[in-house]
């Protein structure tokens, strides 16, 4: 396992995501608990030191899933981060109390990292916002111990995380963006980085496969990598770029079975970084990506847990993109729209607008849902 170092501490350079853990049955609210620890042994096992969960993840029980199986492990072997939720403004006033709870559901004493969650468009008034005290808050628990290290992760264009270190730049000791050769150019991660490296934040990385898209590759593209690296996968590939960025200390990666984690953690055994060919067949790959206008969904499920339909958004999504990808004929998108319940297609969408206001990546979901569904009516 590669490592890094920070302040002191060896961090592994693949962190373990818990926001897309195996699940029982497909509901993404019940947790395999058997399979994670199996897993988590096996991170361990090999090297693996980081693990990052979330007060939302997997509908609210990521924590406690996380807690429960690094409980089995000597506290100071591994590293946990966590975050407060501001990207529901519900919670902006709730700071002590959610707090509390995260320890609590962990069943941890303090926290390693601990982040000001999705700084984005949507909220960064309101993080900024004196009244909720927030900021203040979590330095008292860092003073008393309860924190290791502040940071902040942001989905939020540049102007927005300028914004942010403008009023707490001073406390801030990382960053974690969103990065990976598709946004490099697309969403600005670049920029981003340079920011960052601005201020002298060393980088975390989320969504380096950006949800899985980066590894399920048409197989035009497939081709085309495999002939500049034979003995590279896909998602290997999406690895060695974030690999290629200096200023990268940490990429997360939601591993969800053990092929993936296998795979995940042999990559990470060594660097190779990328050369001006290899980056120029990304390239290339990234231009026939942009063209065909999908929206950048990560499938976070952000979304579900406010949506009064209970509608299945990324999955909508998914296929939304699906269809956009492949033509009005797709197959697969509408095969799977037949088989759905009336009440789950994007016809029932009713436009009320809450999942778009938790969306990280502050997709116009009704709208999308909308030109979905009049595209596909029957």
């Amino acid at each position: 396992m590669l490592y890094k170092d920070f302040q002191g501490c060896k961090l592994s350079a693949l962190g373990f995501g818990a926001m897309r853990l195996p699940v029982l049955d497909g509901d993404d609210g019940t947790i395999d608990q058997a399979a994670t620890e199996e897993m988590i042994a096996y991170a361990i096992g090999h090297g693996v030191n980081y693990f990052d969960t979330a007060w939302g993840y997997h509908n609210g029980t990521s924590e406690a899933a996380m807690g429960r199986a690094l409980a089995a492990y000597p506290r100071d072997s591994f590293y946990l981060a966590t975050k407060f939720p501001g990207y529901d403004l519900s919670n902006m006033d709730k700071v002590e109390e959610i707090f509390g709870a995260q320890l609590e559901r962990t069943g941890m004493e303090y926290f390693d990292f601990y982040l000001i969650h999705n700084v984005c468009e949507l909220n960064i008034d309101e993080y900024l916002n004196p009244a909720h005290g927030i900021m203040p808050y979590l330095l008292k628990q860092k003073e008393a111990g309860r924190i290791r290290h502040v940071g902040f992760s942001a989905h939020g264009a540049i102007p927005v995380m300028e914004r942010f270190l403008e009023a707490y730049g001073e406390h801030m000791e990382f960053c974690q963006i969103q990065l990976n050769y598709l946004d490099w150019e697309f969403q600005d991660a670049k920029g981003k980085v340079a920011l960052c490296r601005a201020h002298g934040l060393p980088v975390w990385v989320m969504e380096p496969v950006r949800g899985g898209k980066l590894a399920n590759l048409s197989s035009e593209d497939v081709e085309k990598l495999a002939a500049q690296r034979p003995d590279e996968t896909p998602v290997a590939w999406a690895f060695r770029f974030v690999q290629s960025v200096p200023e990268v200390c940490v990429t997360l990666s939601g591993m969800s079975n053990f092929e993936q984690l296998k795979e995940n953690i042999a990559t990470f055994e060594e660097e190779r970084p990328l050369t001006d060919a290899d980056r120029a067949v990304l390239d290339e790959i990234v231009d026939g990506m942009l063209s065909q206008g999908t929206v950048p969904c990560t499938a976070c499920h952000y979304c579900t847990s406010h949506c009064p339909q209970g509608l299945d958004i990324p999955d909508l999504l998914a296929l939304y993109n699906q269809r956009k990808l492949t033509g009005n004929g797709d197959f697969i998108s509408r095969m799977r729209l037949q088989i759905m319940d009336e009440d789950k297609r994007p016809s029932a969408c009713i436009g009320c607008g809450s999942c778009a206001a938790v969306c990280p990546q502050q997709i116009d979901i009704p709208s999308v849902l909308a030109e979905f569904a009049a595209a596909t009516a029957q």
